[in-house]
């Protein structure tokens, strides 16, 4: 039975994530590449807290599991899976003095989010002039590093092992719904930082529920260069649609979900599967949900096991 569920998406946002800073600078988190270009990038500390932030408001996740008896902040010692679907999803390790952790590894993996557009030293220029000039004081002035780009990342989850650890077995139908909510988080996707609320929601979703965990399309993003407009490059999306595991066909598993009027190159990418495995963003998420409700045998309507 298909197992793997990942999905490698695209959206639009700007300056998601900053680091200490110099000064009066505030610098964005980057790298460079061997290309000599600069990638801004949101860490997945960052995607982590926002879908967790996200799961207590739009789900009501219990997130009154923490504490630092131990003289570390972490979970409490008596909190298990049942209780959290943080740790059932994200995993935990507990410290106790004297015995050895006790560990569980996530069940939901996700990477940074990387930028497809390099980082070119953009700058904005701040002031607090408004409020200086209420009490007759200079203002003071700051220098922010801004990057607005399209943003690239992966989330792959291990279906198997949702609600599962030790004597903790929860029942389908809710792992079902722990999926389920988590799916619809990603498709609503936003962070809050810096006043402003940007929307993390995909434009372009690749991916599908396989035989095995593996991040298939991880790394297989790109835009192609000296275009006007955006487009992917779709060889590397069929090199990796071309894999095999064991007798399994990649490409058979996997879907696509994308906004139109995104990219040039529409047609292209909608060609590289059959219709029927080609949908809206929002069609995507519908097909996974339905998915994920039968490969835990949940009956949508009664909320029972088959």
């Amino acid at each position: 039975m298909n197992k793997g569920l990942t999905l490698t998406m695209i959206f639009q946002a700007n300056s998601l994530n900053y680091g200490e800073g110099m000064g009066n600078i505030s610098e964005l988190k980057k790298f460079s590449r061997g290309n000599g270009q600069m990638y801004t990038f949101a860490s997945r500390q960052s995607l982590r807290y926002d879908i967790v932030r996200l799961g207590h408001e739009l789900f009501n996740w219990n997130l009154q599991t923490v504490s630092n008896d131990e003289g570390t902040i972490q979970f409490k010692k008596d909190a298990t899976i049942e209780d959290s679907e943080e740790m059932d999803l994200f995993g935990y390790m507990k410290t106790v003095k004297g015995k050895s952790a006790l560990t569980r590894e996530a069940v939901v993996r996700v990477t940074p989010a990387i930028s497809l557009e390099p980082y070119k030293s953009d700058m904005d220029f701040l002031n607090n002039m408004g409020m200086a000039q209420r009490i007759g004081e200079s203002n003071n002035l700051a220098n922010i590093e801004q990057h607005h780009s399209l943003y690239t990342y992966t989330v792959t989850i291990d279906l198997s092992k949702i609600g599962e650890d030790g004597p903790v077995s929860l029942s389908p139908d809710e792992k079902s719904k722990r999926v389920t909510h988590l799916l619809t988080i990603l498709n609503l996707l936003n962070r809050r930082i810096r006043g402003r609320q940007e929307n993390l929601s995909p434009l372009f979703i690749i991916g599908g529920i396989y035989a095995v965990c593996n991040p298939f399309f991880l790394g297989r993003i790109q835009l192609r260069p000296e275009h006007t407009g955006f487009e992917l490059d779709t060889s590397l999306l069929q090199d990796g649609l071309e894999k095999k595991f064991f007798v399994h066909e990649i490409k058979h598993h996997t879907h696509i979900g994308m906004a139109s009027g995104v990219f040039n190159n529409e047609e292209d990418l909608s060609g590289m599967l059959p219709s029927k495995q080609v949908h809206s963003v929002q069609g995507m998420f519908d097909y996974l949900i339905d998915k994920v409700k039968s490969y835990y045998l949940v009956d949508e309507y009664e909320g029972t096991t088959n």
